[in-house]
């Protein structure tokens, strides 16, 4: 990665995908070290390599706010599985998210992918979110990062630490973002008790990152924005 003016450029030499072991850890260790990680998402229509700004973390069956808390169900199942794969669900029947599995297998950690900056393959991401009015919008909020990369429940259970290069998801190494820019507060629109936990991470000041937004009741589907529920 090399930054330059306002916008990071990509250095496409020396990634190499995530072990597995990185994701075999507890959530809230995994969760803010992939921060400044690399997400590449290939498709027939297109290459995007994505630099991770914002996650949140959660917790398995113990955590209310997590889809495995009342346990395990054919939507949530991926939760279950072994770490570093993709969970994918859809949100109130119109948006998906992604979330990657840590932990060890059968304890349904994950981290939701929230926001990240595109690097590479800006007109493919800029085709499939024509209402972003910059870049920086393009990834910004866990409905806008899956649509920008195309993701829909066909990538759920997608082994993300795979080597093949022409893999349809995948988690590169890299550095992991400076520690002292990372920030911690509670998960946007959590609500009762999951909300007292500060497990939203994000990158200072990045122009990706969406400000948080506490709990509401649910509003009539038409009055829907594009942030979406968290698991």
């Amino acid at each position: 990665m090399i930054t330059g003016g306002d916008r990071t450029r990509w250095d496409d030499d020396g990634h190499t995908p995530l072990h597995r072991s990185f994701f075999d850890r507890p959530v809230l260790e995994v969760a803010p070290e992939l921060l400044g990680r690399y997400l590449v998402r290939t498709a027939p229509d297109g290459r995007i390599v994505l630099r991770i700004t914002e996650v949140e973390a959660y917790a398995g069956e113990a955590d209310p706010g997590s889809h495995a808390y009342r346990g395990r169900t054919q939507r949530n199942a991926s939760m279950f599985g072994p770490p570093g794969h993709a969970y994918v669900y859809f949100i109130y029947g119109m948006w998906f998210s992604l979330n990657l599995v840590c932990g060890p297998e059968g304890h349904a950690s994950g981290v939701l992918l929230r926001a990240g900056e595109v690097l590479t393959g800006h007109d493919t991401a800029r085709k499939r979110r024509p209402k972003a009015r910059k870049d920086t919008e393009l990834a910004k909020g866990p409905a806008r990062l899956a649509t920008a990369l195309d993701v829909d429940r066909t990538l759920n259970g997608t082994d993300v630490c795979s080597t093949d290069d022409h893999a349809p998801l995948s988690i590169l190494a890299g550095e992991a973002h400076d520690t002292e820019q990372i920030r911690s507060g509670p998960r946007t629109g959590v609500g009762g008790a999951g909300a007292v936990h500060p497990w939203r991470y994000w990158i200072d000041g990045d122009p990706t990152v969406r400000p948080y937004r506490p709990h509401q009741p649910r509003r009539r589907r038409g009055s829907l924005d594009s942030d979406g529920r968290t698991t």
